[in-house]
Protein backbone atom coordinates (compact mmCIF):
# COMPACT_ATOMS: atom_id res chain seq x y z
CA UNK A 1 0.00 0.00 0.00
CA UNK A 2 1.46 3.58 -1.18
CA UNK A 3 2.58 5.58 2.22
CA UNK A 4 -0.10 8.03 1.97
CA UNK A 5 -2.79 5.78 1.76
CA UNK A 6 -1.94 3.75 4.63
CA UNK A 7 -1.75 7.15 6.60
CA UNK A 8 -4.67 7.84 5.37
CA UNK A 9 -5.86 4.97 6.69
CA UNK A 10 -4.61 4.87 10.15
CA UNK A 11 -6.19 8.09 10.42
CA UNK A 12 -9.45 7.09 9.48
CA UNK A 13 -9.28 3.74 12.31
CA UNK A 14 -8.56 6.37 14.59
CA UNK A 15 -11.34 8.58 13.93
CA UNK A 16 -13.45 4.96 14.21
CA UNK A 17 -12.03 4.50 17.82
CA UNK A 18 -12.08 8.45 18.63
CA UNK A 19 -15.76 8.45 17.89
CA UNK A 20 -16.72 4.69 19.06
CA UNK A 21 -15.26 6.24 22.53
CA UNK A 22 -17.39 9.52 22.69
CA UNK A 23 -20.56 7.35 21.88
CA UNK A 24 -19.62 5.13 25.01
CA UNK A 25 -19.43 8.08 27.35
CA UNK A 26 -22.57 9.94 25.98
CA UNK A 27 -23.51 13.63 25.93
CA UNK A 28 -20.08 15.89 26.22
CA UNK A 29 -20.40 19.69 27.50
CA UNK A 30 -18.36 22.05 25.45
CA UNK A 31 -14.73 22.34 27.29
CA UNK A 32 -14.88 26.21 26.73
CA UNK A 33 -17.01 29.00 25.76
CA UNK A 34 -16.18 31.81 22.94
CA UNK A 35 -17.24 35.10 24.21
CA UNK A 36 -17.68 38.44 21.87
CA UNK A 37 -18.90 41.40 23.21
CA UNK A 38 -22.56 42.86 22.43
CA UNK A 39 -23.16 46.39 21.99
CA UNK A 40 -27.01 48.02 24.17
CA UNK A 41 -29.26 46.18 22.23
CA UNK A 42 -31.49 48.13 19.61
CA UNK A 43 -34.38 47.27 19.76
CA UNK A 44 -36.72 47.23 15.83
CA UNK A 45 -39.61 48.42 15.98
CA UNK A 46 -42.53 45.97 15.01
CA UNK A 47 -43.18 47.99 11.43
CA UNK A 48 -39.26 47.52 10.72
CA UNK A 49 -39.89 43.49 11.53
CA UNK A 50 -39.69 41.14 8.83
CA UNK A 51 -41.35 38.13 10.44
CA UNK A 52 -44.19 36.63 8.79
CA UNK A 53 -46.17 36.58 11.93
CA UNK A 54 -45.07 40.80 12.62
CA UNK A 55 -43.15 39.73 15.73
CA UNK A 56 -40.50 42.48 17.04
CA UNK A 57 -37.09 41.67 17.19
CA UNK A 58 -34.38 43.11 19.02
CA UNK A 59 -30.93 42.78 17.02
CA UNK A 60 -27.49 43.30 19.34
CA UNK A 61 -24.76 44.63 17.30
CA UNK A 62 -21.81 42.49 17.99
CA UNK A 63 -17.84 44.50 17.97
CA UNK A 64 -14.95 42.19 16.53
CA UNK A 65 -13.38 39.87 18.24
CA UNK A 66 -10.55 37.46 17.22
CA UNK A 67 -11.47 34.15 18.12
CA UNK A 68 -8.48 31.47 19.30
CA UNK A 69 -8.57 27.94 18.04
CA UNK A 70 -6.47 25.32 17.69
CA UNK A 71 -4.08 24.82 15.21
CA UNK A 72 -4.99 22.58 12.13
CA UNK A 73 -2.89 19.54 12.47
CA UNK A 74 -0.11 19.17 9.42
CA UNK A 75 -1.57 16.69 7.23
CA UNK A 76 0.41 14.66 4.16
CA UNK A 77 -0.84 16.82 1.27
CA UNK A 78 0.05 16.73 -2.21
CA UNK A 79 -0.62 19.45 -4.56
CA UNK A 80 0.05 18.85 -8.45
CA UNK A 81 1.34 22.54 -10.21
CA UNK A 82 1.07 22.64 -13.66
CA UNK A 83 3.33 25.15 -15.70
CA UNK A 84 0.76 25.36 -18.84
CA UNK A 85 2.61 25.00 -21.96
CA UNK A 86 6.26 25.23 -22.51
CA UNK A 87 9.25 23.65 -25.30
CA UNK A 88 8.39 24.92 -28.55
CA UNK A 89 5.03 25.19 -26.70
CA UNK A 90 4.89 28.98 -25.78
CA UNK A 91 1.40 30.15 -25.27
CA UNK A 92 0.16 33.46 -25.50
CA UNK A 93 2.68 36.05 -26.41
CA UNK A 94 3.17 39.62 -26.75
CA UNK A 95 6.55 41.93 -27.14
CA UNK A 96 8.81 38.94 -26.79
CA UNK A 97 6.93 38.07 -23.85
CA UNK A 98 5.59 34.08 -23.40
CA UNK A 99 3.55 33.05 -21.55
CA UNK A 100 5.43 29.91 -20.76
CA UNK A 101 7.70 31.48 -18.69
CA UNK A 102 5.79 33.60 -17.01
CA UNK A 103 3.99 30.50 -16.28
CA UNK A 104 6.84 28.40 -14.71
CA UNK A 105 8.38 31.35 -12.91
CA UNK A 106 5.00 31.57 -10.70
CA UNK A 107 4.94 28.10 -10.42
CA UNK A 108 8.00 27.46 -8.71
CA UNK A 109 7.23 30.39 -6.18
CA UNK A 110 3.96 28.24 -5.45
CA UNK A 111 5.66 25.24 -5.51
CA UNK A 112 8.40 27.04 -2.83
CA UNK A 113 5.26 28.58 -0.61
CA UNK A 114 3.55 25.21 -0.15
CA UNK A 115 6.26 23.37 0.95
CA UNK A 116 7.19 25.77 3.38
CA UNK A 117 3.98 25.63 4.75
CA UNK A 118 4.68 22.02 4.87
CA UNK A 119 2.62 21.02 1.38
CA UNK A 120 3.95 17.91 -0.44
CA UNK A 121 3.96 19.44 -3.98
CA UNK A 122 4.99 17.56 -7.46
CA UNK A 123 5.41 19.90 -10.68
CA UNK A 124 4.41 18.94 -13.84
CA UNK A 125 7.69 20.54 -15.95
CA UNK A 126 10.24 22.51 -13.57
CA UNK A 127 12.13 23.70 -17.08
CA UNK A 128 11.21 25.37 -19.98
CA UNK A 129 9.94 21.04 -21.50
CA UNK A 130 6.96 20.71 -23.70
CA UNK A 131 5.04 18.06 -21.50
CA UNK A 132 1.66 16.52 -23.18
CA UNK A 133 -1.65 17.41 -21.46
CA UNK A 134 -2.07 13.24 -21.17
CA UNK A 135 0.97 12.87 -19.00
CA UNK A 136 0.30 15.82 -16.81
CA UNK A 137 -2.43 14.47 -15.66
CA UNK A 138 -0.82 11.14 -15.05
CA UNK A 139 1.73 12.69 -12.88
CA UNK A 140 -1.02 14.05 -10.97
CA UNK A 141 -2.58 10.59 -10.74
CA UNK A 142 0.66 8.55 -9.98
CA UNK A 143 1.21 11.01 -7.54
CA UNK A 144 -2.19 10.32 -5.77
CA UNK A 145 -2.76 14.76 -5.60
CA UNK A 146 -5.19 16.23 -3.41
CA UNK A 147 -5.36 18.97 -5.77
CA UNK A 148 -4.40 20.43 -9.18
CA UNK A 149 -3.71 23.77 -10.11
CA UNK A 150 -2.59 24.68 -13.71
CA UNK A 151 -1.58 28.16 -14.10
CA UNK A 152 -1.47 30.17 -17.06
CA UNK A 153 -1.72 33.88 -18.42
CA UNK A 154 -4.44 35.23 -20.97
CA UNK A 155 -4.69 37.09 -23.79
CA UNK A 156 -6.87 39.35 -25.67
CA UNK A 157 -7.78 41.24 -28.94
CA UNK A 158 -8.57 44.35 -26.92
CA UNK A 159 -5.91 45.94 -25.36
CA UNK A 160 -7.76 47.00 -21.82
CA UNK A 161 -9.02 43.62 -20.89
CA UNK A 162 -7.39 42.74 -18.16
CA UNK A 163 -7.55 40.97 -14.76
CA UNK A 164 -7.79 36.80 -13.27
CA UNK A 165 -10.13 34.32 -13.96
CA UNK A 166 -10.14 30.31 -12.68
CA UNK A 167 -11.83 27.85 -14.87
CA UNK A 168 -13.75 24.25 -13.66
CA UNK A 169 -15.06 21.58 -14.61
CA UNK A 170 -18.15 20.04 -12.42
CA UNK A 171 -19.45 17.41 -14.87
CA UNK A 172 -16.34 15.39 -15.19
CA UNK A 173 -13.74 16.25 -12.39
CA UNK A 174 -13.77 15.61 -8.66
CA UNK A 175 -15.88 16.98 -6.43
CA UNK A 176 -14.32 19.86 -5.26
CA UNK A 177 -13.04 21.91 -7.84
CA UNK A 178 -15.44 24.55 -8.14
CA UNK A 179 -14.40 25.20 -4.49
CA UNK A 180 -11.07 25.41 -5.04
CA UNK A 181 -11.52 27.79 -8.30
CA UNK A 182 -13.15 30.07 -6.02
CA UNK A 183 -10.99 30.09 -3.39
CA UNK A 184 -8.04 30.31 -6.15
CA UNK A 185 -10.35 33.28 -7.34
CA UNK A 186 -10.92 34.91 -4.20
CA UNK A 187 -7.31 34.72 -2.85
CA UNK A 188 -5.47 35.76 -6.02
CA UNK A 189 -7.59 38.62 -6.68
CA UNK A 190 -7.38 39.62 -2.94
CA UNK A 191 -3.24 39.40 -3.09
CA UNK A 192 -2.94 41.85 -6.72
CA UNK A 193 -5.87 43.77 -5.98
CA UNK A 194 -6.63 42.95 -9.89
CA UNK A 195 -9.89 42.64 -11.75
CA UNK A 196 -12.08 40.20 -10.20
CA UNK A 197 -13.14 38.39 -13.92
CA UNK A 198 -14.56 35.65 -11.79
CA UNK A 199 -14.73 31.72 -12.26
CA UNK A 200 -15.76 30.45 -15.10
CA UNK A 201 -17.05 26.71 -15.90
CA UNK A 202 -16.11 24.42 -18.84
CA UNK A 203 -15.33 20.74 -20.10
CA UNK A 204 -12.96 21.51 -22.66
CA UNK A 205 -10.05 21.98 -20.67
CA UNK A 206 -8.53 18.71 -20.87
CA UNK A 207 -6.17 18.64 -17.84
CA UNK A 208 -9.02 19.94 -15.33
CA UNK A 209 -11.45 17.38 -17.06
CA UNK A 210 -9.72 14.01 -16.71
CA UNK A 211 -7.66 14.92 -13.23
CA UNK A 212 -9.54 12.83 -10.79
CA UNK A 213 -8.45 15.12 -7.84
CA UNK A 214 -10.10 18.36 -7.53
CA UNK A 215 -8.72 20.50 -10.19
CA UNK A 216 -9.15 23.79 -11.63
CA UNK A 217 -7.04 26.76 -14.26
CA UNK A 218 -6.12 30.11 -13.13
CA UNK A 219 -5.64 32.67 -15.47
CA UNK A 220 -3.46 35.09 -13.55
CA UNK A 221 -3.37 38.31 -15.77
CA UNK A 222 -3.40 38.98 -19.31
CA UNK A 223 -0.27 39.62 -21.85
CA UNK A 224 -1.67 41.76 -24.28
CA UNK A 225 -2.67 44.21 -21.39
CA UNK A 226 0.61 46.43 -21.14
CA UNK A 227 0.19 47.72 -17.77
CA UNK A 228 -0.73 44.32 -16.69
CA UNK A 229 2.12 42.80 -18.43
CA UNK A 230 4.52 44.43 -17.02
CA UNK A 231 3.36 43.53 -13.83
CA UNK A 232 3.32 39.90 -14.64
CA UNK A 233 7.08 40.45 -15.55
CA UNK A 234 8.61 41.15 -11.88
CA UNK A 235 9.05 39.42 -8.91
CA UNK A 236 7.05 41.47 -6.90
CA UNK A 237 3.81 40.83 -8.38
CA UNK A 238 4.15 37.17 -9.21
CA UNK A 239 5.23 37.04 -5.39
CA UNK A 240 1.53 38.12 -4.83
CA UNK A 241 -0.29 35.97 -7.13
CA UNK A 242 1.95 32.90 -5.33
CA UNK A 243 0.86 34.06 -1.97
CA UNK A 244 -2.92 33.98 -2.61
CA UNK A 245 -2.89 30.91 -4.33
CA UNK A 246 -0.94 29.35 -1.37
CA UNK A 247 -3.43 31.03 0.88
CA UNK A 248 -5.99 29.37 -1.36
CA UNK A 249 -5.05 25.78 -0.65
CA UNK A 250 -4.72 26.90 2.58
CA UNK A 251 -8.29 27.31 2.89
CA UNK A 252 -9.44 24.46 0.71
CA UNK A 253 -7.63 21.57 2.66
CA UNK A 254 -8.14 23.46 6.52
CA UNK A 255 -11.30 25.72 5.96
CA UNK A 256 -12.55 27.67 8.66
CA UNK A 257 -16.04 27.02 10.47
CA UNK A 258 -19.73 28.63 10.18
CA UNK A 259 -22.72 27.29 11.97
CA UNK A 260 -25.70 28.87 9.84
CA UNK A 261 -28.29 29.58 11.95
CA UNK A 262 -31.80 30.22 11.48
CA UNK A 263 -34.14 31.78 14.33
CA UNK A 264 -37.96 31.94 14.59
CA UNK A 265 -39.61 29.00 12.45
CA UNK A 266 -40.58 27.28 10.92
CA UNK A 267 -42.75 29.23 8.19
CA UNK A 268 -44.74 27.48 5.34
CA UNK A 269 -43.15 28.84 2.08
CA UNK A 270 -39.80 30.04 3.66
CA UNK A 271 -38.54 27.25 5.78
CA UNK A 272 -39.12 24.96 3.24
CA UNK A 273 -37.38 26.90 0.41
CA UNK A 274 -34.25 27.20 2.56
CA UNK A 275 -34.42 23.60 3.44
CA UNK A 276 -34.64 23.37 -0.22
CA UNK A 277 -31.40 25.04 -0.31
CA UNK A 278 -29.43 23.74 2.01
CA UNK A 279 -29.82 20.03 0.63
CA UNK A 280 -28.44 21.28 -2.94
CA UNK A 281 -25.63 22.62 -1.28
CA UNK A 282 -25.65 19.28 0.92
CA UNK A 283 -25.22 21.42 3.86
CA UNK A 284 -26.66 21.08 7.18
CA UNK A 285 -27.84 23.95 9.62
CA UNK A 286 -29.28 25.16 12.68
CA UNK A 287 -32.83 25.78 13.68
CA UNK A 288 -34.04 27.73 16.53
CA UNK A 289 -37.57 27.03 16.24
CA UNK A 290 -40.68 28.62 17.77
CA UNK A 291 -43.15 27.01 19.28
CA UNK A 292 -46.08 28.01 18.04
CA UNK A 293 -45.28 28.09 14.66
CA UNK A 294 -43.83 24.36 15.48
CA UNK A 295 -47.73 23.56 16.09
CA UNK A 296 -48.81 25.73 13.06
CA UNK A 297 -46.44 24.22 10.69
CA UNK A 298 -45.98 20.39 12.14
CA UNK A 299 -44.49 19.04 8.52
CA UNK A 300 -41.96 21.83 7.96
CA UNK A 301 -40.81 21.16 11.39
CA UNK A 302 -40.67 17.60 11.20
CA UNK A 303 -38.78 17.95 7.97
CA UNK A 304 -35.92 19.73 9.12
CA UNK A 305 -35.43 16.91 11.85
CA UNK A 306 -35.49 14.45 8.94
CA UNK A 307 -33.10 15.79 6.70
CA UNK A 308 -30.79 15.58 9.13
CA UNK A 309 -30.37 19.23 11.10
CA UNK A 310 -30.44 20.63 14.31
CA UNK A 311 -33.16 21.43 15.74
CA UNK A 312 -32.33 23.92 19.31
CA UNK A 313 -35.63 25.89 21.32
CA UNK A 314 -35.89 29.37 20.47
CA UNK A 315 -39.24 30.12 22.31
CA UNK A 316 -42.97 28.95 22.12
CA UNK A 317 -44.32 32.56 22.21
CA UNK A 318 -42.38 35.34 20.36
CA UNK A 319 -43.41 38.08 22.55
CA UNK A 320 -40.65 40.02 24.24
CA UNK A 321 -42.36 41.52 26.66
CA UNK A 322 -44.34 38.51 28.64
CA UNK A 323 -41.35 36.16 27.78
CA UNK A 324 -39.21 38.22 30.08
CA UNK A 325 -41.51 39.34 32.41
CA UNK A 326 -39.24 37.16 35.03
CA UNK A 327 -37.18 34.40 34.80
CA UNK A 328 -39.88 32.20 35.74
CA UNK A 329 -42.14 33.82 32.86
CA UNK A 330 -39.07 32.56 30.49
CA UNK A 331 -38.57 29.55 31.91
CA UNK A 332 -41.76 28.55 31.29
CA UNK A 333 -42.45 29.67 27.71
CA UNK A 334 -38.99 27.57 27.14
CA UNK A 335 -40.29 23.90 28.53
CA UNK A 336 -43.31 24.44 26.92
CA UNK A 337 -41.60 25.41 23.35
CA UNK A 338 -39.40 22.28 24.30
CA UNK A 339 -42.81 19.69 24.53
CA UNK A 340 -44.22 20.92 21.39
CA UNK A 341 -41.02 20.09 19.65
CA UNK A 342 -40.24 16.80 20.89
CA UNK A 343 -44.08 15.81 20.22
CA UNK A 344 -44.13 16.98 16.64
CA UNK A 345 -40.38 16.55 15.78
CA UNK A 346 -39.34 13.64 18.32
CA UNK A 347 -36.11 15.67 18.68
CA UNK A 348 -34.94 16.49 22.90
CA UNK A 349 -32.81 19.15 22.39
CA UNK A 350 -30.89 20.75 24.87
CA UNK A 351 -29.50 24.02 23.32
CA UNK A 352 -31.37 27.18 22.89
CA UNK A 353 -31.13 30.77 21.80
CA UNK A 354 -32.61 33.60 23.48
CA UNK A 355 -35.07 35.83 21.64
CA UNK A 356 -33.03 39.02 21.20
CA UNK A 357 -30.04 37.06 21.99
CA UNK A 358 -28.83 36.30 25.60
CA UNK A 359 -28.23 40.27 26.18
CA UNK A 360 -31.00 42.52 24.93
CA UNK A 361 -33.15 45.38 25.90
CA UNK A 362 -35.58 43.18 27.51
CA UNK A 363 -33.89 41.23 30.30
CA UNK A 364 -31.51 43.59 31.71
CA UNK A 365 -32.78 42.76 34.97
CA UNK A 366 -32.78 39.11 34.84
CA UNK A 367 -30.66 38.16 31.72
CA UNK A 368 -27.82 36.58 34.75
CA UNK A 369 -30.75 34.81 36.80
CA UNK A 370 -32.25 32.99 33.45
CA UNK A 371 -28.55 31.78 32.60
CA UNK A 372 -27.61 30.68 35.65
CA UNK A 373 -30.91 28.69 36.10
CA UNK A 374 -30.75 27.35 32.51
CA UNK A 375 -27.09 26.39 32.79
CA UNK A 376 -28.23 24.39 36.21
CA UNK A 377 -30.79 22.19 33.91
CA UNK A 378 -28.22 21.33 31.64
CA UNK A 379 -29.12 23.69 28.60
CA UNK A 380 -26.34 25.14 26.78
CA UNK A 381 -27.16 28.63 24.98
CA UNK A 382 -25.81 30.16 21.29
CA UNK A 383 -25.69 33.15 20.53
CA UNK A 384 -23.90 35.03 17.28
CA UNK A 385 -20.84 36.62 16.13
CA UNK A 386 -21.98 37.51 13.00
CA UNK A 387 -25.65 37.97 10.87
CA UNK A 388 -26.93 38.87 7.38
CA UNK A 389 -29.40 41.42 9.67
CA UNK A 390 -32.50 39.83 7.90
CA UNK A 391 -34.96 41.02 10.65
CA UNK A 392 -34.64 44.74 9.57
CA UNK A 393 -37.50 45.24 7.07
CA UNK A 394 -36.63 46.81 3.69
CA UNK A 395 -33.18 45.00 3.49
CA UNK A 396 -33.01 43.71 0.07
CA UNK A 397 -30.95 40.39 -0.81
CA UNK A 398 -27.64 42.22 -1.95
CA UNK A 399 -27.72 43.82 1.45
CA UNK A 400 -28.36 40.99 3.23
CA UNK A 401 -25.26 39.30 1.40
CA UNK A 402 -23.19 42.31 2.09
CA UNK A 403 -24.23 41.92 6.25
CA UNK A 404 -23.25 39.03 6.46
CA UNK A 405 -19.60 39.13 4.51
CA UNK A 406 -19.49 42.13 6.76
CA UNK A 407 -19.92 40.89 9.65
CA UNK A 408 -17.57 37.71 9.64
CA UNK A 409 -14.67 39.69 9.58
CA UNK A 410 -12.26 36.49 8.94
CA UNK A 411 -12.62 34.82 11.69
CA UNK A 412 -11.48 31.24 12.27
CA UNK A 413 -15.49 30.26 13.27
CA UNK A 414 -18.91 31.89 12.62
CA UNK A 415 -22.18 31.24 13.97
CA UNK A 416 -24.42 33.10 11.25
CA UNK A 417 -27.45 34.64 12.24
CA UNK A 418 -30.50 34.23 10.08
CA UNK A 419 -34.16 33.87 9.89
CA UNK A 420 -35.53 31.76 7.92
CA UNK A 421 -39.10 32.99 8.21
CA UNK A 422 -37.82 35.83 6.03
CA UNK A 423 -38.33 35.85 2.48
CA UNK A 424 -35.57 37.94 0.97
CA UNK A 425 -33.44 35.48 3.12
CA UNK A 426 -34.31 32.58 1.02
CA UNK A 427 -33.80 34.66 -2.39
CA UNK A 428 -30.08 35.21 -0.97
CA UNK A 429 -29.39 32.25 0.97
CA UNK A 430 -27.69 30.80 -2.54
CA UNK A 431 -25.33 33.50 -2.85
CA UNK A 432 -24.39 33.83 0.70
CA UNK A 433 -23.03 29.70 0.28
CA UNK A 434 -21.44 30.60 -2.80
CA UNK A 435 -19.90 33.98 -0.86
CA UNK A 436 -17.79 31.53 1.63
CA UNK A 437 -16.07 28.64 0.00
CA UNK A 438 -12.89 29.21 2.82
CA UNK A 439 -15.77 27.73 5.66
CA UNK A 440 -17.19 24.28 6.09
CA UNK A 441 -20.33 24.81 6.79
CA UNK A 442 -21.32 22.62 10.10
CA UNK A 443 -24.71 22.38 12.77
CA UNK A 444 -24.76 22.89 15.99
CA UNK A 445 -24.96 20.50 18.44
CA UNK A 446 -24.47 20.30 22.06
CA UNK A 447 -20.49 19.30 21.59
CA UNK A 448 -19.67 22.31 19.86
CA UNK A 449 -18.04 25.39 21.79
CA UNK A 450 -20.77 27.91 22.39
CA UNK A 451 -19.97 31.70 21.26
CA UNK A 452 -22.20 33.82 23.78
CA UNK A 453 -22.35 37.86 24.55
CA UNK A 454 -20.07 39.23 27.10
CA UNK A 455 -21.98 39.57 30.64
CA UNK A 456 -21.44 43.29 31.99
Amino acid sequence: MPKKRLIVFIVFLAVIVSAGAGTLRGNVAPDSITVVRAEESKTVSEGDASDADGAEYVQSAIKSDDIVSEETASEEIVVALDAGHGGEDEGCSREGINEKDINLSIALKVEKGLEESGYQVVMTREKDEAVELEERVEISEMEYADAYISIHQNASEEAGVSGIETWYDVNYSAEGSKRLAQLIQKYTVSSTGCVDRGIIEDDSIKVVRENIAPSCLVETGFLSNEEERESLLTEEYQEKIAEGIVNAVEMFFHPKTMYLTFDDGPSEENTNRVLDILDEHNIKATFFLVGENVEKYPETAKRIAQEGHSIGIHCYSHNYNSLYESTESYIEDFEKAREVIYEITGVESNIFRFPGGSINSYNQEIYRDIIDEMTDMGYVYYDWNASLEDAVKGSTPEQLVYNARASTLGRSRIIMLGHDVVYNTTLCLDELIESFPEYRMEAVTEEVEPIIFKLD
